[in-house]
């Protein structure tokens, strides 16, 4: 089996300036999903997808093919993960052949790690190449949560008890982003990692579901490094 890696890491993030190549643990954030990946069985290549030339120099240097600069299209705030995906695909299967998946990494996930990405390649294989997104445990049970209506408190969850032990509480889970594996079919068909079938890979390790989005996150990720370690 093949599968193509795309990482998207566009140059423009506005809630943390750079921080594609920001410095974490000694080296560029994307490094650290470029080295997770690289060299795994069954992954035939790993492309970063980029519009920012400092990004792309970042991700050769961790060992990932950048064949071309992102176009202007694909690199607005606007531009979403599943045209970028299919761009990278597209350009892969045209130059070197079709894969059987299409694995997306985003370069915010900074601590997952080898091992979960080969499991949901395995999973992936294992149950006829059924569409594998990564979920953590829900932080917040939906059951607890509410909207404001003017300044009362309206349950998102209606007609459900909230009244509820927390050890009581159905499990919960989130699409954590680190995480998204598809066949090229399904992804041009469907336009969307999340298909009627898609299968959910539980990612119980917290530090695995940190999806790097405001400068809070990178004051944790940096925290965790205590804990993960190095690489």
């Amino acid at each position: 089996m093949n599968i193509l890696t795309v990482i998207p890491a566009r140059g423009g993030s506005r809630r943390v300036p750079g921080k594609n190549i920001r410095t974490l643990g000694g080296r560029p954030l994307i490094a650290w999903t470029v080295e997770a990946v690289r060299g795994l069985d069954p992954i035939c290549e790993v492309v970063v997808s980029t519009d920012d030339p400092a990004i792309a120099d970042a991700a050769r240097a961790a060992g990932a093919h950048v064949p071309w600069l992102r176009p202007p299209e694909l690199a607005s705030d606007t531009a979403g993960s599943v045209d970028v995906a299919l761009h990278g695909l597209d350009w892969y299967e045209r130059t070197a052949g079709a894969v059987d998946g299409l694995l997306l990494l985003q370069p915010t996930s900074p601590y997952r790690r080898r091992d979960t990405i080969t499991r949901g390649c395995a999973l992936f294989a294992e149950q006829g190449r059924r569409p594998v997104i990564g979920v953590s445990p829900a932080t917040s049970h939906p059951l607890w949560c509410y909207r404001l209506d003017g300044d009362r408190l309206r349950p998102f969850v209606v007609g459900e008890d909230a009244d509820v032990r927390s050890q009581d509480l159905p499990p919960a889970y989130v699409i954590n982003g680190a995480f998204y594996l598809i066949a090229p079919d399904d992804l041009r068909r469907h336009r969307s990692f999340v298909t009627h079938d898609v299968q959910a890979m539980v990612m119980d390790r917290p530090e695995e579901g940190l999806d790097i989005d405001t400068e809070w996150d990178w004051t944790v990720a940096e925290a965790l490094l205590g804990v993960v370690g190095g690489g």
